[in-house]
């Protein structure tokens, strides 16, 4: 059972890590294969499990991230790999351009839509809905969706459910489990979670850092 939201967690017998201690993810291995088109939202400055991703299952990766420090770091890591396609464009509810709030951290590289860590200075950037970027790149559906956005979380998961996206696995870190905008957080965080059962998920997975893995049910 996860200790926040007291929901049930789904037991399945293919869970795998991919990727560092830092930016990996436990995943079932069973839903992704040489075919998969797997969207990997927020890189930083790890992208292992994207890499791992394409080293294990031969599959096509879109990377999307707008902070600059992570688009130079993708570029350096990345070369010409064919399987990994990247987009610096922000992911949230509606085709716009926002502000973009740095960390308190200098040398941290996560900067958030909604303020995080509640810091004065930002850069703007371009930011999109989900079924518009999969519009643009052709895709009907995604095998796979890792959400790694300080916060925007919630805005892009119900866009998700409003649009009737059709994602096998959705992968979604809950920033404020370590960083929280108020005492209120747990509740967001359950609100969304159980947004995800209501509308066919299963949680197969949770880590005490936020990360909740979802397998499409139904």
């Amino acid at each position: 059972m996860d200790a926040i939201t007291r929901i049930k967690i789904t037991k399945r017998n293919d869970l795998q890590k991919f990727g560092t201690d830092y930016g990996g993810w436990v995943i079932p291995t069973r839903l992704i294969n040489e075919h998969s088109i797997c969207y990997c939202v927020g890189c930083g400055e790890d992208i292992s499990f994207d890499l791992s991703l394409i080293d294990h299952f031969n599959c096509d990766v879109y990377g999307f991230d707008p902070t600059p420090r992570a688009i130079e770091y993708v570029k350096s890591v990345v070369g010409q790999n064919p399987k990994y396609h990247f987009y610096n464009v922000g992911l949230w509810d509606a085709e716009d351009t926002l502000k973009f709030f740095v960390p308190k951290n200098p040398t941290h590289v996560s900067h958030s839509l909604v303020n995080l860590q509640k810091t004065n200075e930002h850069i703007l950037i371009k930011v999109n809905r989900l079924a518009s970027l999969m519009k643009d790149l052709g895709h009907e559906k995604i095998d796979l969706l890792k959400i790694d956005i300080e916060g925007a979380e919630y805005k892009v998961i119900e866009s998700i459910i409003e649009d009737g996206i059709n994602i096998k696995v959705i992968c979604v870190e809950y920033d404020e489990c370590s960083n929280p905008l108020d005492s209120n957080y747990k509740d967001r965080v359950q609100t969304s979670v159980n947004h995800l059962l209501y509308n066919g998920y299963s949680l197969v997975f949770v880590q005490d850092n936020g990360n909740y893995v979802f397998v499409k049910s139904i």
